[in-house]
């Protein structure tokens, strides 16, 4: 029987160290994620990862027999509620992929807060009763109103990284708060000879980022006149409003003045001497 187990075990090493070859070898947490779901995401990445799930110390004995010692340095990130995740596309896009099979999941007793958790003022759906202690009991303010409780006012119930508790728990359940997502997590993964640890992927995060940095650019460049598809129309909009400064500069045109809101209290401004000849050059040449 040992000797039958001994050969059960070598195979699998053998499996996971024939695995360990392609372009991405990923180390990924399943806690707490449901059997059915589990199987739902393998079955929709199917064709483009490989998903295996074994005992720590087996995992762990494949990586230091792969044949590939840099492997060694996922190590570390194997625990009980990891599997090895297996591919030939780019760990980043496989990352990408895993993100999108999350799915919104209420919070559980023991879970640590991702961010800071609010529950907002207003009407609930609560009717008065024991309620009322629970959602004190958690720092809210609640009041009856039209026959339902409502809270008084905003309040962060549980800050990021916050263990959540029993009551707050019941709390978030009670007023529909589904603060988790659950899936299969990307946590450390080897690629193109390198390990890349404690991966986070934040889509929403990285839009912001792009964008603002492409407004910068874009400033930046009208500001150098390089022009492109995206900045010929501010450079020409801008060079339209130097061609008006220069033109009233040279014909004494007074600036536009702006437009009076009706009922607003007037105002009396004294007439600006007219600007001697050498201050227009000085303007007209602070242009170029």
């Amino acid at each position: 029987m040992k000797t039958q187990v001994s050969e059960v075990k070598k195979r699998k090493v053998e499996e996971l160290a024939e695995q360990m070859k392609r372009k991405t070898v990923m180390v990924v947490s399943v806690k707490s994620l449901p059997s059915a779901q589990f199987q739902d995401i393998k079955k929709k990445l199917r064709g483009k990862v490989e998903i295996c799930v074994a005992k720590k110390s087996l995992v762990n004995f494949a990586l230091d027999h792969s044949g590939i010692k840099e492997l060694h340095g996922l190590v570390k990130y194997v625990d009980d509620s990891t599997a090895l995740l297996f591919s030939d596309a780019d760990t980043f896009e496989i990352s990408g992929m895993l993100v999108d099979e999350k799915s919104p999941a209420k919070a559980k007793t023991g879970q640590i807060a991702p961010s800071d958790i609010e529950v907002k003022a207003g009407p609930t759906e609560l009717i008065p009763g024991p309620d009322i202690s629970a959602l004190s009991a958690v720092g809210l303010i609640p009041k009856v109103e039209n026959g339902k409780i409502s809270v008084m006012q905003d309040k962060i119930i549980a800050k990021e990284g916050d263990v959540i508790t029993d009551a707050l728990a019941s709390i978030m359940a009670k007023l529909d708060i589904i603060p988790f997502e659950i899936g299969i997590e990307p946590v450390a993964a080897f690629m193109d000879g390198k390990v890349y640890g404690d991966i986070k992927i934040d889509k929403v995060g990285m839009l912001v980022d792009v964008e603002e940095s492409f407004g910068r650019a874009i400033a930046f460049s009208v500001e150098l006149g390089i022009m492109n598809d995206s900045t010929i129309d501010f450079i020409l909009a801008k060079a339209n409003a130097h061609e008006g400064v220069v033109t009233r500069i040279i014909t004494g045109e007074p600036e536009p003045v702006a437009a009076v809101v009706e009922d607003a209290p007037a105002v009396v401004e004294e007439t600006k001497a007219e600007e001697p000849k050498q201050e227009s050059a000085a303007g007209l040449a602070s242009l170029f």
